[in-house]
């Protein structure tokens, strides 16, 4: 995934507290608030996105192992996950919380696919704002924020911005079972 675009502001007051550091409090996923606002992580500066999250030019679809068996994941070893709202034609993970913590797989060039992976069931979106999003036998793909390293699986199965998240096998179907994987 490509690096997400950042505005930074003045420095808020401190109340005599040592700040956390912003990848710490990240990878503990304490500062997910609503519209991406991280004021309480970034050493005192209030931190916003100014541009939704998107995959570099030319992306892999590849397979991965996982405790339910193949999953889909990028090239880079992302895990990919569906949103049950979802349906072929409209992503509804649309408001500033969801796609901060939830990044759309958003392509810009060509789409590749790795061994295992059926051509055939990939496919794109039209998002709100005009971008392209790839979806997979008819659901829309996200990555997870708090999935941090190649092959982790923090989101499965878990009910979060309005319904369920789910990793989908290399049939397109949804995996149900929870678990996890921590890299």
């Amino acid at each position: 995934m490509g690096a997400m675009p950042l505005r930074r502001s003045a420095p808020a007051p401190t109340s005599g507290r040592r700040p956390l550091h912003l990848g710490l409090c990240l990878g503990l996923g304490l500062c997910l608030g609503l519209g991406a606002m991280l004021a309480a992580c970034g050493g005192g500066a209030v931190t916003t996105l100014s541009a939704t999250p998107t995959t570099d030019a030319g992306l892999t679809l590849t397979v991965q192992r996982s405790p339910a068996g193949p999953i889909l994941a990028t090239g880079t070893g992302a895990t990919l996950y569906d949103f049950g709202p979802d349906t072929p034609h409209r992503s509804t993970c649309l408001n500033d919380g969801c796609v901060y913590q939830w990044p759309p797989l958003v392509v810009h060039g060509p789409i590749l696919v790795g061994p295992g992976v059926n051509r055939a069931l990939v496919g794109t979106l039209r998002r709100p704002g005009g971008s392209t999003q790839l979806s997979y036998h008819g659901h829309p793909l996200y990555t997870y924020v708090l999935d941090v390293t190649s092959g982790m699986i923090t989101g499965q199965a878990i009910d979060q911005d309005g319904g369920p998240w789910y990793v989908l096998n290399p049939a397109g179907n949804e995996i149900h079972t929870p678990f996890t994987v921590n890299g």
